[in-house]
């Protein structure tokens, strides 16, 4: 959900404010009630909540790959009779 900054031309109250997308926008300012509550542009911002790949997903999975490889690399045990040895 994305979080925009609002500012009153009012009284200067500004504050971040967690909506949807689809709601509109705010225009009552919360601290002197005055009908110059507006949007202002900012850089993009938002939270992310639940489980999802930045969290669960891909966290510490780079050695895993890396580890399969070096095994796969490894050739097998020998026998102590090997002619490799």
């Amino acid at each position: 959900m994305p979080i925009y900054d609002y500012q009153c031309s009012s009284c200067g109250c500004k504050k971040e404010v967690m909506r949807k997308v689809s709601e509109p926008n705010l225009t009552t300012c919360p601290s002197c009630g005055l009908e110059t509550f507006s949007k202002q542009v900012s850089a993009p911002s938002f939270q992310l909540s639940g489980t999802g790949w930045y969290a669960t997903d891909f966290k510490g999975s780079g050695s895993k790959p890396a580890k399969k490889a070096e095994e796969a690399a490894a050739p097998a045990a020998c026998n102590p009779g090997c002619a490799c040895h």
